[in-house]
């Protein structure tokens, strides 16, 4: 196999958002997609990023970011909430896999958050385990409803804020990876119509001017 190059975080965050941009202007590269590619990485796998997101079918991520086989660890779940096995599965890609960069990606018009927010208005909730959804989502709704946001735009960054504070407060592992250096995580919010994704917050990395 050949060795695939380690990148440090501030790398890996360029080749993401490099990757979005072609996206966004229609032309894709589709690096890493090939039969070569496919052998290379059988044998094992470095991807340079964590790609934690919401589960919505728009949302592809290798897609969105015009990356390949063995380019991103993906972990998602509806309104990208985090429980142990989210945690886990981050902490397996940047402690054995040894990925520099975890991305939690939110994006406009989320399901998750909008019936969060019904739910906390109306004082009612779902059934079933997207109940466990739902209240996952609330401190996120309730933190932003308490600084007098008003906006959908602005209930999407808060909780994506929030997911990112939530991954560093509950794994030692990745804060203090970021601590180190070793890891940066960064929040990202994506819009669906034009297919941009924006810089929300960054932990452990200085973002560039031109991204911020």
């Amino acid at each position: 196999m050949t060795e695939i190059p380690s990148v440090t975080p501030h790398e890996a965050f360029e080749m993401l958002l490099a990757g979005n941009k072609r996206f966004v202007a229609g032309s894709p590269e589709h690096p890493n997609q090939d039969a070569a590619r496919r052998a290379e990485t059988a044998p094992g796998q470095n991807p340079f990023a964590v790609m934690f997101g919401c589960s919505d079918s728009r949302l592809a991520a290798e897609i969105i970011f015009d990356r390949g086989l063995g380019d991103l660890f993906v972990v998602r779940t509806a309104g990208h909430v985090a429980g142990s096995e989210v945690l886990g599965s981050i902490e397996y890609a940047v402690k054995v896999l040894g990925s520099p960069l975890v991305v939690v990606l939110g994006h406009d018009a989320c399901g998750a958050v909008a019936a969060t927010r019904a739910a906390v208005q109306d004082g009612t909730t779902a059934g079933g385990y997207v109940r466990d959804v739902i209240e996952r989502v609330t401190p996120s709704v309730l933190a932003s409803r308490a600084a007098g946001h008003t906006e959908d735009a602005d209930f999407i960054t808060e909780h994506i804020k929030h997911t990112v504070d939530l991954l560093l407060d509950r794994s030692r592992l990745l804060a203090e990876a970021t601590e180190a250096g070793r890891v940066a995580l960064v929040g990202l919010s994506y819009r669906l119509a034009d297919g941009t994704a924006h810089v929300v917050t960054v932990r452990g990395l200085d973002a560039p001017a031109h991204l911020s």
